[in-house]
């Protein structure tokens, strides 16, 4: 195991701790973006794991997993600002 796969697993580690955090947002305080970061980051995690073990293949799939990501967490940080926008007024 080399310093990347290292890294990358170590990504992975606190990828899940950040969905369990995510899932405890999205159930105990009832926010639905909660949700969209725990995909995120399930994401991430599986982004990850592709990238650990199948070195040498999958591009394309790694390219789809990225842009779902980045595509829940757009969303995600929609609805946050939304949140926070509702909350001042």
């Amino acid at each position: 195991m080399d310093i990347v796969d290292f890294f990358s697993f170590f990504t992975v580690i606190f990828a899940l701790a950040i969905i369990i955090l995510a899932v405890l947002i999205a159930t105990c305080n009832d926010r639905g973006y909660g949700w969209l970061i725990a995909i995120t980051f399930a994401l991430v995690a599986l982004y990850n794991g592709v990238r650990i073990f199948y070195p040498t293949g999958l591009p394309r799939m790694n390219s789809f997993i990225l842009l779902a990501a980045c595509i829940s967490m757009l969303y995600a940080i929609w609805l946050l600002y939304d949140d926070t926008r509702k909350a001042s007024k």
